[in-house]
């Protein structure tokens, strides 16, 4: 299997300076300076975009934690920005969690931003596991054939990971390249946006092992594999729903903002520390759900819709591919379900009524889709989320 050199001691007291990353093939150039963070021989990093602003880093950012490794940015559902500052003990122990609950160390093929956490973690399993990962050329953006190419790439014979988001499992299962090149990976990780039961119901069907991940920056990407809390993860649930997440993997708080660190990262009277997301789940036989964020519930007519499930509805649909559902402000009702879909290759175009009828029976009346409006796809986000605000807009520029 390929290697890269090991780890010296880790030593304390790391500086901080901004990380351009480039797009595709060239994000493994800055394995060297992450490797140097991760065993503190060099500088923490704080990752971005090649060609973006740095990320803002405060001119006073008081004591930084020992061991600190980087800065990752998130803005969560605020979209104020922030960064949140990750140690190498909180990153190795997500690389050595993963790699366990996946059976074993392999080698990795990035298939998105690096200046992202779930990017910039395929990395940081890379150099943990000692292995020199593989990355696709997103010149073109993401593609079926790009993604076969870099298949070709990895070892013959060893194991092989790869971490997507549904969007890229969709249009990868759609085409024989995809599933000839999908069935190489002994594992695919899947996260970054709920995934719909019938999408892992038809990676199953072609014999692709997806994993569903749930995490984010503030937890050193995924920490909960298939609804279950890494080893070295924990999961609690608010009275009201709302998720926190604890254990190794937690960053520091943000750089430069001890208020906002104060109100996010929060400590029990056990001493556990905790990170409190946006979000909303429940526990089905110990598994959690995770029903989507607060600020994406949709409050019509005093009802409350939570948009994954009408997603997940939408998908069960043979003429719909992808879609996103988000609530539009309404006049009589306050919000109402709003539906983008991506019709599947060679079906006709759907219609409200189409929609309505075929759901009439699966969801309660006052989840129908109301208003809808069908793309050649999804906008995206990040490292390929559905960008739900701009999919608001979408809704608003039209009423």
């Amino acid at each position: 299997m390929p290697r890269v050199s090991t780890y010296p001691r880790l030593v304390s007291g790391p500086r901080l300076r901004a990380l351009p990353v480039p797009s595709g093939v060239g994000a493994l150039s800055v394995l060297p300076d992450l490797r140097r963070a991760l065993d503190g021989s060099g500088p923490a990093v704080a990752p971005h975009a090649l060609h973006s602003p740095p990320p803002p880093i405060p001119d006073d950012v008081g004591d930084l934690p020992p061991g600190l490794a980087l800065t990752i940015g998130t803005s969560g559902s605020t979209g104020r920005p922030k960064l949140a500052m990750l140690t190498s003990v909180a990153l190795r122990a997500s690389a050595d969690a993963t790699h366990e609950r996946l059976g074993g160390q392999g080698q990795w093929l990035l298939t998105m931003p690096a200046h992202h956490i779930a990017g910039i973690q395929v990395l940081v399993r890379s150099l943990v596991a000692d292995t020199i990962p593989v990355s696709m050329d997103l010149a073109g953006g993401f593609t079926t054939a790009a993604f076969a190419r870099a298949t070709g790439q990895i070892a013959s014979g060893t194991t092989a990971y790869t971490a997507l988001v549904p969007t890229q499992l969709v249009r990868l299962l759609a085409s024989p390249d995809g599933r000839r090149s999908l069935a190489r990976y002994d594992m695919v990780l899947l996260g970054g946006a709920a995934a719909a039961d019938s999408l892992l119901a038809e990676a199953g069907d072609f014999g692709v092992r997806v994993v569903t991940t749930y995490g984010m920056s503030e937890t050193a990407g995924g920490c909960v594999y298939d609804g279950r809390a890494l080893d070295v993860s924990h999961v609690r649930l608010e009275v009201d729903g709302r998720i926190r997440l604890g254990g190794a993997t937690l960053a520091q708080g943000y750089l430069g903002d001890p208020a906002l660190s104060a109100t996010a990262f929060v400590t029990d009277d056990t001493d556990r520390r905790w990170f409190r997301t946006d979000d909303v789940g429940h526990l089905d036989e110990g598994a959690l759900v995770v029903d989507g964020r607060f600020d994406d519930l949709i409050n019509t007519g005093g009802l409350k819709v939570v948009p994954r499930l009408v997603e997940e509805a939408l998908a069960q649909l043979d003429a719909v591919g992808e879609a996103v559902v988000v609530g539009s402000p309404d006049p009589e009702w306050g919000q109402v379900v709003s539906a983008a879909i991506v019709v599947t290759q060679g079906s006709s175009p759907q219609t409200l009524d189409d929609l309505r009828s075929q759901l009439r029976g699966v969801l309660p009346d006052h989840a129908l889709p109301r208003r809808l409006v069908t793309l050649p796809e999804l906008p995206l986000r990040g490292p390929g989320k559905p960008d739900r605000a701009a999919v608001r807009r979408l809704f608003d520029d039209s009423h």
